[in-house]
């Protein structure tokens, strides 16, 4: 009865919030406690089947009559009995969603919203000791994994590292000094690498874990962050034989190719459309080209811009790994050609 559209398509005429198969939400708070950043307290509609500290979920928001999706991690603690969740958006200077939510997003805005999903999250059973590493907008998901440990009475030794340009660019911070002077079992060390102030100054090192953890070898790392602060974590932590003891989230873009490797041809047949290889990703390659795939994240997290590989052999910005192997299904965003490559696209 309801072809061509959806049952949902019908309904949001209605009430947005009134679905039948579609997972959205309401915001009901708006705070802007930083400069450049938005918190945003949102109530799924009642297929919100919750989440776990430290996963993400796919935002999807409509720019200039267009839905954009993007990922975002929960900040509150996942026991929130409210049924409402916790985002909090930093805006960056290239980011068309996050800033449109920054300048626009205002009490009564619905936006769409996808299941959690993620594996960086804490194990059912709790170390006897945790160290929470973030820097900038990273803060989200270790924030949030703070949250639900002090909700669960956590008597563990715990650790909050943030890494900031200044003491105003520090969302939570408030809260966190706060929580810090409530709860004994908790330290609390801000970094900031272009200030004087704070804990502990300039970028992540040796000095600073002795400073923050010197048990950190007994215990478990949970980080999330800039490329640059993920890489010097991930090599202090190899070096010493550690790396089962550190877990990461990446929410960060892929490297590109280097333009001085590029060869072939990229052909996206479904389009009829065939352009020389620039070496960028083969999203940023359809775009340019005026194609318009779906696509979610940009950071080869949610799988949105997956399509099929027909023939040609791909990189892999990420790992590097090549896939010349035919039919495979590749996510655009994070796949770069190597010579000539064909998209059912």
């Amino acid at each position: 009865m309801a072809t061509p559209h959806q049952l949902d398509r019908y309904l949001e005429l209605v009430n947005p919030m009134a679905t039948v198969r579609d997972l959205r939400a309401e915001v009901t708070e708006v705070r802007r406690t930083t400069a450049d950043t938005v918190t945003l307290t949102v109530r799924p509609t009642r297929q919100w089947a919750g989440f776990a500290a430290g996963q993400f979920v796919q935002v999807g928001v409509v720019v200039d009559g267009v839905r954009h999706t993007r990922c975002y991690s929960p900040a509150c603690s996942q026991h929130r009995d409210d049924g409402c969740i916790e985002l909090t958006v930093k805006a960056h200077p290239q980011g068309l969603v996050s800033r449109h939510l920054r300048r626009h997003a205002e009490v009564g805005l619905v936006v769409s919203l996808s299941q959690a999903d993620g594996v960086f999250r804490l194990p059912a059973e709790r170390p006897e000791k945790i160290l929470l590493i973030s820097g900038g907008s990273g803060i989200t998901p270790v924030m949030s994994m703070l949250r639900t440990l002090l909700d669960e009475g956590y008597a563990g030794e715990v650790t909050f590292l943030h890494y900031a340009d200044t003491e105003s660019e520090v969302a939570y911070r408030g809260e966190l000094a706060d929580l810090a002077s409530r709860h004994d079992n908790l330290r609390l060390l801000l970094a900031y690498t272009h200030s004087e102030d704070g804990d502990l100054h300039g970028f992540f090192g040796r000095d600073h874990m002795d400073a923050a953890a010197p048990w950190h070898a007994e215990g478990q790392t949970y980080l999330c962050g800039p490329p640059g602060l993920m890489r010097s974590v991930r090599e202090h932590f190899d070096a010493l034989g550690l790396g089962d003891r550190l877990h990461v989230e990446e929410f960060a873009p892929a490297l590109a190719a280097a333009a001085g490797e590029a060869t072939g041809e990229v052909s996206f047949t479904a389009a009829g459309v065939t352009v020389e290889n620039s070496g960028a990703s083969l999203l940023e390659q359809a775009e340019s080209a005026g194609l318009a795939p779906d696509f979610g994240c940009r950071m080869g997290i949610c799988f949105t811009c997956t399509a099929v590989k027909t023939s040609g052999c791909t990189r892999n910005l990420r790992t590097g790994e090549l896939d010349s192997d035919p039919d495979q299904p590749i996510q655009l965003c994070v796949s770069a050609p190597v010579g000539d490559v064909c998209l059912d696209v």
